[in-house]
This record gives C-alpha cells, sequence and structure tokens, in this order.
C-alpha cells in the first residue's frame, strides 16, 4: 500500500508541473521555487508546537489548491503560482515520505516517523 500512496503523490507531483506550465513563467522558475515551503521548518526555532503548526501550514493542501484557485479566480497567475508550488512541494515532501507534522516533533508525521521502516 505504501508503494500505491507514494505513487499517488508522484502523480499529484507530475500534475503540478503541468499546471505550472500553464503559467506564463519560464522553467526554471519551478526548480527554483520547489524548496521554498520548507522554510516553514523555521518555526522550529520558536519550539516544537509552533514549528508543527507553521510547518503543516506550509505543506497543507487544501490550503494550497484554496490559494491557486484564489489566483485562477482574480486573473493573479503569482498567486497561482504560489498555489502550485505549494502544491507540487507537498506531493514532492510526502513522495520521500515526509508528511504532516505532530506536535512531539519534526521526525514525527501522519505518515510515520521520519528514519524508521514504516513497511
Amino acid at each position: 500500500m505504501k508503494s500505491v500512496l507514494k505513487l499517488e503523490e508522484a502523480i499529484l507531483f507530475f500534475f503540478g508541473t503541468v499546471l505550472f506550465a500553464q503559467l506564463p513563467y519560464q522553467w526554471w522558475w519551478f526548480p527554483s521555487l520547489i524548496l521554498l515551503p520548507d522554510i516553514g521548518m523555521l518555526g522550529y526555532i520558536i519550539n516544537e508546537k509552533s514549528g508543527a503548526i507553521i510547518y503543516n501550514l506550509f505543506h497543507h493542501r487544501g490550503l494550497a489548491i484554496l490559494i491557486y484557485l484564489f489566483g485562477q479566480f482574480t486573473n493573479m497567475p503569482i498567486v497561482q503560482l504560489i498555489g502550485i508550488i505549494l502544491f507540487a512541494h507537498t506531493a514532492m515532501d510526502r513522495t520521500f515520505g515526509y508528511g504532516l507534522k505532530y506536535f512531539k516533533g519534526f521526525k514525527y508525521t501522519h505518515l510515520g516517523e521520519i528514519g524508521k521502516s514504516n513497511g
């Protein structure tokens, strides 16, 4: 089942790249921005709870879709870009096993503990 979930996330990442291709930006923007949502890890400087909340905000697929749709409806490509980058980054992270964080620490996610074999 884990392989099926990873495949699903890889397909969602590909979908994000297809959406990006519809925008008026050059391709180099995508790889330049794809890791930017990890800035949410800086919340862990404050404490584990704040870190989890901020990290999860930057990695919430629903929020990414809402931002993209807002950009679509207001005809604002930059807002669409933000939504697509958040969406694609989240799919990429989940393909590698990085999920939404629990308050007890960075390595504890809804997909299991990072660095530990989850079958």
